[in-house]
């Protein structure tokens, strides 16, 4: 059986699997050699995510992933008293939740790989225009999300990381190096256009890159066709005829 590396997190990972997402490219780049397995949640926080946990990761697998990305943040950083306050999660909590995320996926397997990445960076102008062009008049006129408090659950995510001593991407932070963020990485705001969606992929491959789960590195499931003999096919599979 191929390797599987999971991929949980909210609807920018449940989204990952579209034309230019970063998941989908992770499956191209580990196709032959692992399963990208997509489970995103939109509109999950880390509170919800924590009950999908046992679903998702049962302790008694033969075969657990040999990696995950813990990919949130976006959610749970929503605003009291605004439109999606019901998504609202604390800080500390979050930190918490996160760190029980990771402690359950430990139990379930030592060995498996755990990166985590921050929420990204919030186009507050970004999303006044996304619930104009969805509600018009009725729209939000005070902002349910924030770049300063993503950037407060970001920092969260990074400190968590160093104390469990598990690698961390700071997309918050990693975004907004570029000029122009705003409408470069963000189709409405929050979720990414496929140049964010590119950004995302090249930070995890660089982490998977330093571990044993550099795609080039890994052995194929079965060998290249150039690999097969037509006359001894047998050879390359190092096994003997079936009888039929």
């Amino acid at each position: 059986m191929r390797p599987e590396i999971v991929l949980f997190g909210d609807s920018i990972t449940e989204q990952s699997f579209r034309l230019g997402g970063w998941g989908a490219a992770l499956a191209d780049t580990y196709s032959r050699k692992a399963d990208i397995l997509n489970r995103g949640y939109g509109g999950y926080n880390t509170r919800w995510a924590l009950f999908l946990l046992h679903h998702l990761f049962p302790l008694d697998a033969p075969t657990p992933p040999v990696a995950a990305t813990i990919f949130f943040g976006a959610n749970d950083a929503a605003l009291l008293g605004r439109t999606s306050e019901r998504q609202h999660v604390p800080l500390e909590e979050y930190k918490e939740n996160l760190r029980r995320i990771i402690q359950y996926l430990k139990k379930s397997s030592p060995s498996m790989l755990l990166l985590l990445i921050t929420p990204p960076p919030v186009d507050e102008a970004g999303r006044f225009e996304h619930a104009r062009s969805m509600y018009g008049d009725k729209a939000m006129q005070l902002p349910e999300r924030t770049n300063e408090v993503a950037g407060e659950y970001a920092k969260q995510c990074v400190e968590l990381a160093g104390e469990l001593g598990l690698p961390s991407i700071n997309l918050w932070s990693k975004m907004q190096e570029t000029e122009g963020w705003q409408r470069k990485f963000l189709s409405d705001g929050l979720h990414l256009t496929q140049e964010g969606n590119a950004i995302v992929y090249q930070e995890v491959v660089k982490v998977f890159n330093e571990t044993r789960l550099c795609a080039q590195k890994m052995p194929s499931d079965v060998p290249h066709h150039s690999e097969i003999d037509g006359q001894n096919p047998e050879k390359a599979f190092k096994l003997q005829c079936p009888a039929i």
